[in-house]
């Protein structure tokens, strides 16, 4: 599965059939699978991934006031992408960066000691460039 996810960016309903297939085992099983592990997408990722993290450190350096701003410059909720499959939205655990709390990623980039005005300016500068 992690192979077809790689190809395909997320398993939609066909990939998930014929993986069952191909295992010999009931589309239930690979449903198993996919919804326990977190890594495993049903719905396509936008082109660029922002990951918050709601970690200790980060919930008490903003945080949560990070992640609002993320959801206001984005116009989405956790869990959701952009209609134009531009951004995806994702909170995590933790990034394991807290001495830069608070957090995010964008793809691989980490963006430490976020405020709001720093928010709006990156994804100002990200629009610029798209």
């Amino acid at each position: 599965m992690q192979k077809v996810q790689g190809e395909l960016g997320y398993l939609p309903e066909e990939a998930i059939s014929e993986v069952a297939r191909f295992l010999g085992i009931a589309r239930s099983e690979i449903f198993g699978v996919l919804t326990f592990y977190a890594q495993f997408r049903t719905t396509p990722v936008g082109k660029n991934l922002v990951r918050v993290c709601r970690g200790t450190a980060c919930h008490v350096r903003g945080g949560a006031r990070i992640l609002v701003e993320v959801e206001k410059q984005l116009r989405i909720k956790p869990g959701e992408t952009t209609a134009g499959l531009e951004y995806t939205l994702e909170t995590v655990a933790c990034l394991g960066c807290c001495a830069l709390a608070p957090t995010m990623v964008i793809n691989d980039e980490v963006h430490g000691q976020m405020t709001q005005k720093k928010i709006a300016e990156l994804f100002s500068k990200m629009e610029g460039e798209g």
